[in-house]
Parts: structure tokens; C-alpha cells; sequence
């Protein structure tokens, strides 16, 4: 297998999008996420519409020893990883910090910032010892501003900013890549998973103007990856139109 991208958080969204755009693009997949019968479905059709192989492990990157032992239990073929889009996360709530929901708190911080700890040093490693890798981290507008009633969710995303500039220095030596994209407002399940399933409150964000798609990020990271070996895209914001930014939104 010559090119493997290994996408976390896979099931929904750019995760999904990312799966079908490197599927194109003739990348064998290793597929993770909490939901295995979403990424059984994905694996069928991925393999169908494409003919790639995709192998799927269902695990929350929450979980530490999950996390390591679903990664390190993959056949050796499949630790041949070239590229890894960390784009596992998600947002809870949005409360001012004197009311903020611990619980809440402690999902963004497990899942934003260590779970996507745990899938780098595994993989990362892989990559040293096949002698090359790119590695995409999903950030956020929130991880540049600072929005009202963000607080930690913001503040999860400025430390994927600063572990990616971490990373792009600790891995520079052994040729790896690593970028973070930062995307502004994308229509996916990201305002129902804050809202907590409250549909109509979720819709209501997008209201008045055109967001992002999930595949608008799918192809830019698709985009990212596919620059020629000596080439490193070390940040990138990516916003819709309709947005300048993290607070501004013009809705027509």
C-alpha cells in the first residue's frame, strides 16, 4: 500500500468528507470513530464506489488505553500510515465560565486536546520509522479569537494551535509534515453536539448566510496534502465568505 490516510473521527462531517476525498483520490483508509456501524456502512461504500481498502477501528480517543491498543492492534500494512488528519473533537455547551458545565468541560479538554495526544504518539511514531508522514490537525477560528461563552472550547483549540507549531518543530528532523487547518463556520453535527441534540437551536447558527460544507475542508486539506515533498503548509484559516471573523458574521 503506498498511500494510507488514517482520518479520526470519520463517522460524520469533515471526518466523513475527508474519507471520501482521499478515497478519490486513490488512498487506502484506516477509519476511526465512536459509531461502528456508521463507519462499517462508510467502509462498504468507500470500498464499493472507489476500490480502496478500508479498515475501520471503532474506539473514543477519549480513552487512553483504547485509543493506543485499537492503533497498535492494526495489521503492520496498515501502519504504513503518509497521512493522518487528527480531526476527532467536538464542542459542549456554551455557557459563561462561572456557569459552565464541568462535565463539559472535561469532554472538550479528553477529546480536544488528549485524545488527539494519544492518536499523534502513536502514529507519529509509525511515520518516523517509515521516514515520512503529514500529519493534519483539525483547529478552529477558536483556536485564533476568543469568542463570548467559548472559553474552553476556545481555549482547547489554541492549545491544538500550539501543539501543531510544537509538533511541526519536534518532527522537523525526520521529514515529517505537519499542518493545522483552522476552519471558521461549517454546517455539520458540530452545533447539535454542543446544543446537546437541540436541532432547531443548532440551526439557527447558520441562519442568514452560507457556511462552510463539511467537503469545502475535505478538499482543502485534500489540497494541503497533495503539495509536492519539499512543500510544508504550517497554518491555514479557511471561513466562509459570509464570515471575517470568529464574531462577525454579515446574514443577509
Amino acid at each position: 500500500m503506498s498511500k494510507i490516510a488514517l482520518i479520526t473521527g470519520a463517522t460524520a462531517g469533515i471526518g466523513e468528507a475527508c474519507a471520501h476525498v482521499f478515497a478519490r483520490e486513490g488512498y487506502n483508509l484506516v477509519l476511526t470513530g465512536r459509531r461502528l456501524e456508521r463507519l462499517e456502512k462508510l467502509a462498504k461504500h468507500l470500498n464499493d464506489k472507489y476500490n480502496v481498502e478500508v479498515a475501520i477501528s471503532s474506539f473514543d480517543v477519549r480513552n487512553r488505553e483504547d485509543t493506543i491498543s485499537n492503533l497498535e492492534a492494526l495489521p503492520e500494512k496498515w501502519k504504513k500510515v503518509t497521512v493522518l488528519v487528527n480531526n476527532a473533537g467536538l464542542s459542549q455547551g456554551l455557557d459563561p465560565i462561572q456557569k459552565g458545565n464541568i462535565d463539559d468541560w472535561e469532554t472538550m479538554i479528553d477529546t480536544n486536546i488528549k485524545g488527539l495526544l494519544y492518536v499523534s504518539r502513536v502514529v507519529s511514531n509509525w511515520m518516523i520509522a517509515n521516514g515520512k508522514g503529514h500529519i493534519i490537525n483539525l483547529g478552529s477560528i477558536a483556536g485564533k479569537e476568543v469568542y463570548a461563552n467559548g472559553n474552553v472550547y476556545c481555549a482547547t483549540k489554541h492549545a491544538v494551535d500550539a501543539l501543531n507549531k510544537g509538533m511541526r518543530i519536534d518532527l522537523l528532523p525526520h521529514g515529517i509534515k505537519v499542518t493545522a487547518i483552522h476552519p471558521g463556520a461549517v454546517e455539520t453535527e458540530f452545533s447539535e453536539v454542543r446544543f446537546k441534540g437541540d436541532k432547531e437551536r443548532a440551526k439557527k447558527v447558520y441562519e442568514g448566510f452560507e457556511p462552510l460544507a463539511a467537503v469545502d475542508v475535505a478538499e482543502t486539506i485534500w489540497f494541503i496534502a497533495s503539495r509536492p515533498a519539499h512543500v510544508n503548509i504550517n497554518d491555514m484559516l479557511i471561513m466562509p465568505t459570509a464570515q471575517a471573523n470568529a464574531g462577525t458574521i454579515f446574514r443577509g
